[in-house]
């Protein structure tokens, strides 16, 4: 498992992640994550699934402890791309409205036309 973390602008970030998500793998991207939402700078996640194979419940776990750090910012979460098995995964955890199918560039774009009206 392996990710990338971009700061698209001050508040938004695209989470890239590869491969299997599991508990171990989750520990290292929320300490990063939950930091730069912790400072302030972060209002937005773009997590792009594409690249992700397998996600076990801590993935899930990952995601949702996320939403709720950014409620203290009012802020948002895209889950971008995810297989079918993640779709249904999402979709049983009450996570399908934060489900999207396009470019990351087109995420990006939505979430300027949410935060700029």
């Amino acid at each position: 498992m392996h990710f990338q973390l971009e700061m698209v602008t001050r508040e938004t970030v695209v989470i890239r992640l590869f491969g299997e998500l599991d508990h171990h793998a989750v520990e290292q991207i929320r300490a990063k994550i939950s930091t730069a939402i912790f400072q302030g700078a972060v209002s937005t996640i773009i997590w792009n699934l594409e690249g992700l194979s397998f996600m076990d419940s801590s993935g899930v776990g990952l995601v949702l402890g996320r939403m709720r750090e950014l409620e203290a910012v009012a802020g948002r979460t895209i889950l971008l791309n995810p297989s079918p098995t993640m779709r249904k995964v999402f979709q049983f955890s009450g996570l399908g409205q934060w489900m999207m199918d396009a470019t990351e560039e087109e995420a990006i774009d939505r979430v300027r036309g949410i935060v700029n009206g």
